[in-house]
C-alpha cells in the first residue's frame, strides 16, 4: 500500500478526503481512488461555506499532529473535497507522527 503522504525538503505534503457537516471531527481510515492513489479520510462538523470546513480542517490536524497551525497550509483543492496539505517541519519527523495517528487505520476503496 502506498501511503498518502510525499516527504518534501519543506516537510510532508498529505493528501487527505475532507468529508464537511459530519456529526463530529475525526479520521476515518484511508481511501483510494480509482488509480490506487490513497488518502486520508478525515471528517468535520464544519460546514463547507466561507472556508469554515477548511479552518476547522487545519485545526484539527494542527491538534492531531501537534503541530503549530501556521505550519499547515492547503495547497490545492481549497474548493474541492480532496486536498493536498503541506506540513511544515523535519519531513522524516512529519512522516512518524502521521504513522503513529493514523495506525490501525483501514483503508477503503
Amino acid at each position: 500500500m502506498s501511503e498518502p503522504y510525499q516527504v518534501t525538503p519543506d516537510g510532508l505534503r498529505l493528501a487527505l478526503r475532507l468529508t464537511p457537516r459530519a456529526g463530529r471531527n475525526g479520521l476515518d481510515g484511508l481511501v483510494a481512488d480509482a488509480e490506487g492513489r490513497v488518502a486520508l479520510q478525515v471528517r468535520v462538523a464544519a460546514p463547507p461555506v466561507a472556508g469554515a470546513a477548511n479552518a476547522a480542517l487545519l485545526a484539527y490536524l494542527a491538534k492531531a499532529l501537534k503541530l503549530r497551525r501556521s505550519d499547515i497550509r492547503i495547497v490545492s483543492g481549497e474548493t474541492a473535497r480532496l486536498k493536498i496539505v503541506a506540513l511544515s517541519g523535519d519531513g522524516a519527523a512529519l512522516a512518524a507522527r502521521l504513522a503513529a495517528w493514523t495506525e490501525g487505520a483501514t483503508l477503503r476503496r
